[in-house]
């Protein structure tokens, strides 16, 4: 394979690129083409596998080229962010919670999601965003089972 290659889906489709934020660019992405596709959880579900092993290869390339957890490298944020949307109804109140709760958690790396970045060869820089989504789908879905035991 290619740089070329390894720069595109490491990069998001070019949004790792991003002069300010980065990282929430490729939330942003994930979080609209999942919102505008809506597709079935089958399918959320395999592409989050398939861009997670890829990402782990093609971030792992992008270490040894452009150093450590480099920022342009933004497809653990779309696998992440993927994540907290799973098995969620396509409500923007929901979405826009779980990008809010991914970002939180992507920033403040709770335990242990801190440490998972001592992972070698881009499984590092994947595990801590795939915890980060796992934390967000969980808090959503506690807030949910909340609301709905409050409201009903």
């Amino acid at each position: 394979m290619s740089r070329f290659f390894y720069h595109l889906i490491a990069t998001a489709l070019g949004t790792g690129y991003a002069p300010l934020a980065p990282g929430t660019a490729g939330s942003l992405l994930a979080l609209f083409l999942i919102y505008y596709f809506y597709p079935p959880f089958w399918i959320l579900f395999a592409s989050i596998l398939l861009l997670f092993f890829l990402g782990v290869y093609t971030s792992g390339k992008l270490e040894n080229i452009h150093g450590a957890d480099p920022s342009l490298v933004v497809v653990d944020e779309v696998v992440g962010m993927a994540i907290s949307l799973l098995f969620l109804p396509r409500n923007w109140l929901l979405f826009l919670l779980a990008f809010l709760l991914f970002r939180l958690y992507d920033i403040v790396k709770p335990a242990p999601i801190n440490s998972s970045q001592k992972l070698r060869a881009g499984w590092g820089i994947m595990i801590d965003d795939v915890l980060a989504g796992i934390y967000a789908l969980v808090s959503i879905q506690i807030l949910r089972i909340l609301y709905s035991f409050v409201a009903g």
